[in-house]
């Protein structure tokens, strides 16, 4: 309860504060009402949904709306208050030269009135953040990217030069409220007519039954040597109560079976060969495995045990603190592994080639994209899906495809 209290004072003071701004450009009473009927009622959507929550109850789509419409209101605040606060380091000690100076003759009123340039640049500096996000809810969600790449390995099996591979990365399909967006996503997918498709993890949000509205969607995957997946850490449906161990074995098991239904061979610690020409190249699979509390069930071992050193390996694994701390210390080379998990924060900014941001980079070292560690690549997909926040903001959704070329690198 006293968090509670704690937080709504905050939000309300910072409000207030943000507010003079807009009561400086506008004097008109039905806008400086609105204003506060807007946020009013996003503070109260806010706590009626997350009073007495327990993420174990489940996280719905009014649940994921409240977090975002508040995240739309709270941004700007931040800008317009530290707009409103840099104004205020000259008019508060202003105001204090003036109470010693002027004293009585000011009749109490010590601050300079606030310039109205100000207080619009703030509100237009605001306004962008604002868009962003509104954006990010009403579309930026679906705005699916195909990011292609291209990568060269001197030991690549001659028969895979030239050889495609698709990677999608948490559906959170739980999360989707846009059966022809999706539907659309799956289109897109299908024209990269890459060799093979991968599905590296969190295909739904908890529980299996998110899963069955989109099965006939997903089922129209296609790829000429098939198509691939792994668990990522929502799928084991530990984020929920269940009413008993029985009950979430079970649900992970209706998982695996929706996933079969749709075409996809899922790999539990084990590897599967592609091969061609004579020449094969190693597919590992690990359940999942993160650091920082996530489950670390991906057993490395266990799923190369049929692996010879000198496969060309790639390894599907979920969370890319897993290629951090354990693979590119491994005794075996794994030349790519494809990860997920980190959705980039589902916010950023990135500029192609020249800047890269999100707050995902506070958490994890390997966030979005490839990076190479000791002759080890690996590519962090920013996912296919959403989750809680129900938008993106410049992280957007992604389709990832990668071409195999035998030889070094061009200059």
């Amino acid at each position: 309860m006293l968090r509670w209290i704690i937080f709504i004072t905050i939000f309300l003071v910072a409000d207030f504060y943000a507010f003079q701004a807009f009561k400086t450009v506008t004097k008109n009473n039905i806008l400086q009402i609105l204003y506060w009927v807007i946020t009013l009622f996003v503070l109260g959507n806010f706590v009626f949904h997350f009073y007495g929550f327990n993420r174990s109850d489940g996280f719905s789509h009014a649940h994921g709306y409240a977090v975002g419409f508040l995240i739309a209101t709270m941004v700007p605040f931040i800008f317009l208050v530290g707009m409103m606060f840099m104004e205020d380091v000259f008019r508060v000690p202003h105001a204090i030269y003036r109470y010693f100076t002027v004293g009585d003759a000011a009749k109490g009123d010590f601050f300079t009135s606030r310039r109205q340039f100000i207080s619009k640049l703030a509100l237009g500096i605001a306004a962008i953040p604002l868009a962003s996000i509104i954006y990010g809810i009403y579309k930026g969600r679906y705005n699916y990217k195909v990011l292609k790449y291209t990568m060269y390995f001197e030991d690549l099996p001659e028969a895979f030069h030239g050889y495609k591979l698709t990677q999608i990365s948490d559906i959170h399909s739980g999360s989707f409220d846009d059966m022809e967006k999706v539907k659309y996503a799956v289109d897109l997918i299908n024209e990269q007519a890459s060799d093979v498709i991968l599905f590296t993890g969190d295909i739904v949000n908890n529980k299996a039954e998110e899963l069955v509205p989109y099965k006939p969607v997903f089922g129209k995957l296609k790829a000429k040597d098939g198509l691939y997946s792994v668990l990522g850490n929502h799928d084991y449906g530990d984020y929920v109560k269940w009413d008993s161990d029985a009950a979430k074995k079970q649900n992970l098991e209706e998982l695996k079976a929706i996933q079969k239904d749709i075409g996809f061979n899922m790999l539990l610690n084990e590897t599967k060969f592609l091969e061609k020409n004579g020449e094969r190249i190693a597919l590992v699979g690990v359940e999942n495995w993160g650091s920082g509390g996530f489950k670390q069930a991906g057993d490395l071992k266990k799923a190369s045990e049929h692996v010879k050193a000198d496969d060309f390996k790639i390894l599907m694994s979920h969370d890319p603190t897993h290629w951090e701390k354990k693979v590119i210390q491994d005794d075996y080379h794994y030349h790519l592994t494809l990860s997920g998990h980190t959705h980039g924060m589902q916010f950023g900014i990135e500029i192609p080639g020249w800047f890269r941001w999100s707050p995902a980079k506070w958490r994890y070292k390997y966030w979005a994209g490839i990076y190479e560690e000791m002759g080890q690549y690996i590519n962090v997909n920013r996912g296919f899906g959403y989750l809680a926040f129900p938008g993106r903001v410049g992280i957007w959704p992604e389709i990832t495809v990668i071409e195999l070329k035998k030889g070094a690198a061009p200059a």
